[in-house]
């Protein structure tokens, strides 16, 4: 069997190759229908050819979605090695959409390398580790190594993982003894495995007021302004009822945040009677939904004096933990000292990725990668250093 050394100096023989695969992915636009976008399919279509250029099989298990191109959104899978406790690297190909344009320095679809960095939406979430497991993959089978490592990359990670991991798990395409590595968060030092995370909630809410022009105020009912009271006294609501801290996550509190906001009145002289705004909450395991809709319901009971308040669930999502003495951690603690020297510690995080659904499901996941943080905002960018580095740790787990 070939060494550690031998697979990270073939690892690291292909980091301009990395970086051309990089920015060729930059610029295939795979933004969801959810976002305004045409879905994943040309980036599938990229990531499978260039792989069984490389010599491997490509399954693909396509999720029906008419609103995408090709009324699909697919999904992929490459097997190495054979054997019945399988590896899984699952990445994700979409990516959310670039903003106000204005705030970026360069094209967001258009990657720019600069000072040892990849610039573009994208870049960090999720194409950086996406590229790590492609050339980790391609290094193990160039060495003739057989093992039982695999990759997925998946749709629909950025709004519910309907199409995307959630229809993998449906199909049964793992094992129940199969083990998972999500690569879609880190710190800049890759000190930190993830293995849980916050609960997610998405709420919708819809303060209807009453239009009128806008000098004429005494018939108007300004559901702007109703919105923003409510959204302040909501967001009050939350912070002070769920103040507990778990040292285990970053940050350690519950994460209530009042985000988009949709379009109301097209003129600006007309009050507007309708206004729809969103809250993303990010929950301690400690404090189950339900107690947090339950907060949400007495906040608009006692706004109905003002104007009337409704809400929807958009999204939520709760998981266990994964064992910091779990298999899976350990086999990767292993490999990331061995390849870096870093001993990386368990944490938790409050983002949502493919693991949550991993973990609901009875598996055993971790999430790792080396990132600054960068994504979702403007001037988004990926280290080439941190691509080509955990691909070496990935390529290293047949080894530790």
């Amino acid at each position: 069997m070939s060494s550690i050394d031998e697979v990270c100096r073939l690892v690291e023989s292909e980091r301009d190759e990395m970086v051309k695969t990089l920015c060729d992915l930059i610029r295939i636009k795979a933004i969801g229908p959810d976002n305004g976008g045409e879905g994943e399919l040309d980036r599938a279509v990229y990531i499978q050819e260039k792989m069984e250029s490389w010599g491997f099989e490509v399954e693909r298990y396509d999720a029906e979605d008419e609103r995408a191109k090709g009324g699909v959104r697919p999904n992929l899978v490459v097997r190495l090695g054979e054997g019945r406790r399988r590896i899984w690297i699952v990445t994700h190909m979409d990516v959310v959409p670039e903003g106000d344009p204005t705030l970026w320095e360069t094209p967001p679809f258009e990657p720019v390398v600069k000072d040892g960095k990849v610039y573009g939406r994208g870049s960090e979430d999720n194409t950086q580790p996406l590229v790590s497991s492609m050339f980790a993959l391609k290094a193990l089978k160039a060495l003739g190594v057989d093992y039982p490592l695999c990759l997925a990359f998946v749709s629909d990670e950025e709004t519910g993982s309907e199409y995307g991991i959630q229809h993998l798990l449906n199909l049964g395409i793992f094992d129940r003894d199969d083990l998972f590595i999500v690569p879609d968060a880190g710190t800049p030092q890759g000190d930190c495995i993830e293995v849980a995370e916050k609960s997610i909630l998405w709420l919708r809410f819809v303060v209807e007021g009453k239009q009128a022009h806008a000098s004429m105020t005494h018939l108007a009912v300004n559901a702007a302004r109703e919105a923003m009271r409510f959204l302040l006294e909501l967001d009050e609501k939350l912070h002070s009822e769920f103040q507990a801290k778990n040292d285990l996550f970053v940050p350690p509190t519950s994460t209530f945040e009042p985000t988009k906001r949709e379009k109301n009145v097209d003129n600006v002289n007309t009050i507007p009677g309708k206004d729809v705004s969103y809250f993303d909450c990010r929950v301690l395991p400690e404090y189950p939904l339900d107690s947090v809709i339950e907060a949400v319901e007495n906040v608009i009971a006692g706004f109905e004096s003002r104007a009337k308040v409704s809400y929807e669930v958009v999204q939520r999502e709760e998981s266990p933990p994964t064992s910091p003495e779990s298999e899976v951690v350990q086999i990767l603690r292993r490999a990331i000292k061995v390849v870096t020297g870093v001993d990386a510690k368990p944490v938790g995080f409050g983002g949502n990725t493919c693991a949550s659904f991993f973990r609901k499901a009875g598996y055993d996941a971790a999430v790792w990668s080396t990132v600054d943080g960068t994504a979702h905002q403007p001037n988004e960018y990926a280290v080439i250093d941190y691509m080509v580095n955990d691909a070496k740790v990935f390529a290293s787990l047949p080894f530790v």
